[in-house]
């Protein structure tokens, strides 16, 4: 399974990239509760600033983030706003935890439930996908991933088809970095994110298995 940007994005995303094998994931990990509370608490007394270039990235394909608003800013004006992060399993709530504190889009995928290679690409016109708890995500025009299927995720929101559920065990987690975004601090993200991955559902990027 390989992964590639295609060339209508190359100059636009930068995407950091997690295949994590040898997950157990559990739909409450309570020793996730201190440390997302202190992320949302922290946040709420020090807000950690936006990355402008994450919405310029949605602008460079003609996309409007007040309308579609990246995953990260979603989540910190959820938090912000009083409201906790929410919970969904062990490895879908430290994807989160991480999105809120880098304000950076991630996107969190079972890898069994992905058809072959993966590209990162313009959604066609007429393509959409099932959410995640929504209606269809029209992505036409929009950074979207896909596989030999189709489109399954998306830096707003994901598929159902290709969701994190206490079954997985083989993930691929995607940081969707605008281009301007150093590669020294994409290199800082990703190995945070895999750290607290590893603590927290005991998976491990799949090339640290050989």
């Amino acid at each position: 399974m390989s992964f590639a940007v295609a060339p209508e994005l190359a100059r636009i995303v930068r995407p950091g990239i997690l295949w994590l094998e040898g997950a157990t994931v559990v739909e409450r990990e309570p020793r996730l509760d201190a440390p997302l509370a202190a992320a949302e608490s922290s946040v709420r007394a020090h807000p950690p600033e936006e990355i402008a270039a994450v919405r310029t990235m949605y602008k460079r394909v003609g996309i409007d983030p007040t309308r579609r608003r990246p995953s990260s800013e979603a989540l910190l004006r959820r938090v912000r706003k009083g409201d906790p992060l929410p919970r969904i399993n062990s490895m879908v709530d430290v994807c989160n935890w991480c999105s809120l504190e880098f304000q950076l889009p991630y996107g969190l995928y079972d890898a069994a439930r992905i058809q072959g290679d993966v590209t990162l690409r313009l959604g066609g016109e007429g393509e959409s996908y099932p959410g995640i708890r929504k209606d269809e995500v029209h992505v036409g025009g929009r950074i979207t991933l896909a596989d030999a299927t189709g489109p399954f995720g998306n830096p707003t929101s994901d598929s159902a088809r290709t969701m994190v559920t206490p079954e997985t065990t083989r993930a691929l987690l995607i940081v969707f970095a605008p281009m301007e975004i150093d590669g020294r601090r994409l290199t800082h993200v990703l190995d945070v994110t895999a750290a607290r991955m590893h603590e927290f559902t005991g998976a491990v990027p799949a090339n640290d298995l050989h």
